[in-house]
C-alpha cells in the first residue's frame, strides 16, 4: 500500500509532462502547419481583427479599419468580419492583440483545447467518475469541433456553464464570476439566466451574484481603458449592421420566415415563451431543484428558442449530451439515438456545411429529444432529483 502511494504523485507528474508536452506539439503544428490566409478565412479572426483595434485604442467595430486589418493578412471576404460580441466579451480578445494572426489562432486554439478538456474532465466528475470512458466523446461532437475548426467562443461558454454546476454549491462566489462568458450572448441564456436569478433570491445565493457582478465590472473596465468610447460605437454598430437581417438557421428564425420575414419581433416570441416556461418549470420544483439535472433541460430549452445562434454555440450543450449518456447506460437504454445524430452532425461539420445553413436547423431539437429520451424513468423526478443532489454533493469539494 505504501509503494502505491510513493508511486501515485510520480503517476501525476508523469501524466501532467506527458499532457503538457502534448499541448506544446499542438501549437508547433498548428503554427507551422497552417497558414496565413486559412487562419484569416475563419470566424477566429473577427476577434483577432477586434483585439488588435482596441490594444491600440482604436474602435473594435470600425468596418473600414477591420476589413483593412483583415485584407492585410489573407481575408478574400468582400465584407468585414465584424464581432456581434458586447464590450464586455473583448477581454478574451484582448490579447490577441499582441500577436500575430497566426500566432494568435495558434494561442486561440489551445485555449479551446485547453477548455474543453477541463470541462469533459469536470463532467466526468461531476458524472461519479465511471470506469469508461465515454466522457472522451466530447472531444468529437460535433459542436466542438466546429468551434475549434472555425475559433468561436462555444467551448468558453461551455467551460462557464460546467464551471459552474461544479462550483455553485460549495464555493458560490467562483460559480457567478466562471459565468461571465455566457455574457457575450445573453440571448442564448436568458430562459436559464432568468432560473438562476429566482434560484438565487429563493435560496438566498447572494454570493453567486455578487461574484458576476464582480467579473463583470473588471470585464467592462478593461476594455473602457483602452477605447472610453466602446460602448456607443458598440451601439452604432449594431444599428448599422442590423444582426437578423439575414437568416439565422434556428427554430426562431424559421418562424419569422413562415409568419413574417420583415418582423423582426416575431423572432423572440420563442424566447420570451421559453422563458416563461422556464420560470414556471423552476416554481413548481423550486423545493428539489437541481441544477445538474432540472437545470440542464432548462439549458437545453434556452438554447432551443435562442433568437440568434449558431451550431458553435451548441458545445454548450454537452453537459447535457453526457448527462444523457450515462443516464442511458445506467437503464440499460440504446446509444443509438445520440450516436446516429451526433454521426450526422459530425459529418456536416467536417463536410464544411456553412454555419448558415437551415441543415443545421435539426440539431437542437435533437439534443433535446436525446435529453427526454435517455432521461426519462419510472423513478418519481424527486426521487431522481434527490439520488442526483446527494451523488454531487458527494463528489463536490468542501
Amino acid at each position: 500500500m505504501e509503494k502505491t502511494k510513493e508511486a501515485s504523485p510520480f503517476r501525476v507528474a508523469a501524466a501532467a509532462l506527458i499532457l503538457v508536452a502534448g499541448f506544446c506539439l499542438i501549437a508547433v503544428i498548428l503554427f507551422f502547419g497552417i497558414s496565413t490566409s486559412s487562419v484569416a478565412n475563419r470566424d477566429y479572426i473577427e476577434y483577432w481583427s477586434a483585439g488588435q483595434q482596441l490594444i491600440h485604442g482604436a474602435n473594435p467595430y470600425d468596418d473600414s479599419a477591420i476589413l483593412q486589418i483583415e485584407r492585410g493578412v489573407g481575408y478574400r471576404g468582400d465584407l468585414p468580419k465584424i464581432t456581434f460580441s458586447p464590450p464586455v466579451a473583448l477581454v478574451l480578445a484582448l490579447p490577441l492583440g499582441l500577436l500575430s494572426a497566426k500566432a494568435g489562432f495558434t494561442v486561440w486554439s489551445l485555449a479551446i483545447l485547453v477548455s474543453v478538456s477541463i470541462s469533459i474532465w469536470i463532467l466526468w466528475l461531476l458524472n461519479g467518475r465511471p470506469d469508461n470512458r465515454l466522457h472522451l466523446l466530447g472531444f468529437v461532437f460535433a459542436p466542438i469541433v466546429a468551434c475549434q475548426m472555425a475559433g468561436q467562443l462555444g467551448t468558453f461558454f461551455l467551460l462557464a456553464v460546467v464551471l459552474f454546476l461544479y462550483l455553485h454549491q460549495s464555493r458560490p462566489l467562483l460559480a457567478g464570476a466562471a459565468l461571465l462568458p455566457c455574457a457575450s450572448k445573453p440571448h442564448l441564456f436568458l430562459p436559464f439566466a432568468m432560473v438562476l436569478l429566482f434560484w438565487i433570491i429563493w435560496k438566498k445565493a447572494y454570493p453567486i451574484l455578487a461574484g458576476f457582478a464582480a467579473a463583470f465590472l473588471v470585464s467592462c473596465s478593461l476594455p473602457l481603458y483602452f477605447d472610453s468610447r466602446i460602448w456607443s460605437q458598440y451601439s452604432q454598430m449594431l444599428k448599422h449592421v442590423r444582426v437578423l437581417d439575414g437568416f439565422v438557421p434556428t427554430l426562431s428564425g424559421v418562424l419569422r420566415l413562415l409568419l413574417n420575414p420583415a418582423a423582426v419581433w416575431v423572432q423572440f416570441l420563442p424566447e420570451a415563451c421559453g422563458t416563461a416556461w422556464a420560470v414556471w418549470y423552476f416554481w413548481t420544483r423550486r423545493n428539489r431543484w437541481s441544477f445538474a439535472e432540472q437545470g440542464l433541460l432548462v439549458l437545453l430549452v434556452s438554447v432551443a428558442c435562442s433568437p440568434y445562434a449558431w451550431v458553435s454555440d451548441e458545445a454548450v450543450l454537452l453537459p447535457a449530451i453526457l448527462f444523457g449518456v450515462y443516464r442511458a447506460v445506467d437503464s440499460g437504454r440504446s446509444l443509438l439515438p445520440i450516436g446516429l445524430s451526433a454521426g450526422v452532425a459530425m459529418i456536416e461539420v467536417l463536410g464544411t456545411v456553412r454555419m448558415t445553413s437551415i441543415y443545421y436547423l435539426w440539431t437542437v431539437p435533437a439534443w433535446l429529444a436525446w435529453f427526454l429520451y435517455s432521461t426519462s424513468s419510472k423513478k418519481s423526478e424527486s426521487e431522481r432529483t434527490i439520488a442526483t443532489e446527494r451523488k454531487l454533493t458527494q463528489r463536490v469539494p468542501h
